[in-house]
């Protein structure tokens, strides 16, 4: 399909994508004040994947056979594009939130759906009681049974491999003995990436490793950590 078609296909996903999204998250977000939250899990699964559907996506899950469903864990992905946390949600196994800039609660609709359902919000201005405040609120979350997602590049990658990470989300599960999952999103990237609008047809896989128990850790071994996560997240998309 040459870049002709492939725009004007994008154009009307994007046109699809917008009217659907606006009306899908008004409806959850209605919804929410009529049903509690937590038990609409099914209905914002089935939103999330025809957001995704919609942009002309196919995608599968592959969850390793050490994923540990049995307690609730930071999965920690990497980020390719505005469509992860729609990829993400209806993927991963249990109930998921995630931390998210509190920028993000700003924007219309979004940001709305997103508070309802429990993200958490991560302040621009880091001072130290607004970290603590957002580990209270993880800890809170994590201990209420939900497993949270954390994009530990912090932004959307630029060349489609694995960035660098911030240590955040390493130490907090050190500190709070919560399991690590790596998640890789691979295929994304040539679906749409942060230097075009474009939406191409693709087939994106979403690969769910082993947990990794942090019982015993101590905030020495967060380097450590953080360079085995990025290998087993870089595996399938190419390491650096």
């Amino acid at each position: 399909m040459n870049k002709f078609l492939i725009g004007l296909r994008s154009a009307a996903l994007w046109a699809v994508e917008v009217l659907h999204f606006a009306f899908g998250a008004a409806a959850m977000i209605l919804l929410s004040f009529l049903v509690e939250p937590g038990r609409l899990e099914a209905p914002l699964r089935a939103f999330c994947r025809n957001v995704v559907r919609l942009a002309g996506v196919r995608y599968e899950v592959r969850v390793s056979p050490g994923f540990d469903a049995s307690r609730p864990s930071f999965f920690v992905p990497n980020h390719v594009n505005l469509f992860d946390p729609f990829v993400l949600y209806p993927a991963l196994p249990g109930r998921t939130r995630g931390l998210e800039l509190e920028s993000h609660f700003r924007i219309p609709f979004y940001g709305r759906l997103v508070r309802r359902f429990g993200n958490v919000p991560v302040p621009k201005l880091k001072a130290p009681s607004d970290l603590m405040r957002m580990w209270r609120r993880a800890k809170a979350a994590l201990d209420c049974g939900l497993s949270l997602v954390v994009f530990p590049e912090g932004t959307r990658t630029r060349t489609g491999r694995v960035g660098p990470f911030k240590d955040g989300v390493f130490r907090m599960a050190v500190e709070f003995g919560a399991p690590i999952t790596p998640v890789t999103i691979e295929g994304a990237f040539a679906f749409n990436n942060r230097h075009s609008w474009l939406l191409r047809p693709s087939r994106i896989v979403v690969h769910v490793h082993d947990t990794i128990d942090t019982t015993g850790l101590t905030r020495r071994d967060v380097p450590a950590m953080m360079t085995r996560v990025r290998a087993i997240i870089a595996g399938p998309v190419g390491a650096d």
